[in-house]
């Protein structure tokens, strides 16, 4: 049995969740507002789906297999696999990808999602970061 084909499918379905989560946080509330009101907002839409989901999580940097400094901090992690940062910037920029993908590569996920709520079209803020997927 091919587990990893099973894994891309069930994580790309969770994908396709986070995101139609993300436009109805978007429809109703529009652009203009602070992250935070996005996150609590997308968590609500989340846990409306029964899907499971963290918030502000510490990611330690190891670094030469020791913890170095202090940790990261991820927006959201949904069901323990998949990393969404939220962003309420005019436009993401290549910086914002680097960190989501850096922030996979450390957590070892494969997945992430950076979300960018200030846009007049959601679609248009949604970037997906894959780390060897």
């Amino acid at each position: 049995m091919n587990t990893t084909g099973k894994y891309k499918d069930q994580i790309n379905v969770l994908s396709h969740q986070i995101i139609g989560a993300a436009l109805e946080v978007h429809k109703r509330l529009g652009p203009g507002l602070l992250e935070v009101v996005y996150e609590d907002c997308l968590i609500e839409e989340l846990q409306l789906l029964g899907i499971p989901v963290e918030r502000q999580v510490q990611l330690p940097i190891i670094y030469r297999d020791k913890p170095i400094g202090h940790p990261l901090i991820i927006d959201l992690l949904v069901d323990k696999c998949i990393i969404i940062e939220l962003k309420t910037v005019n436009q993401l920029s290549d910086l914002h990808a680097a960190q989501l993908l850096s922030y996979l590569r450390l957590s070892g996920l494969k997945l992430g999602l950076l979300i960018n709520f200030n846009n007049v079209r959601l679609a248009d803020g949604i970037k997906r970061i894959v780390n060897g997927l």
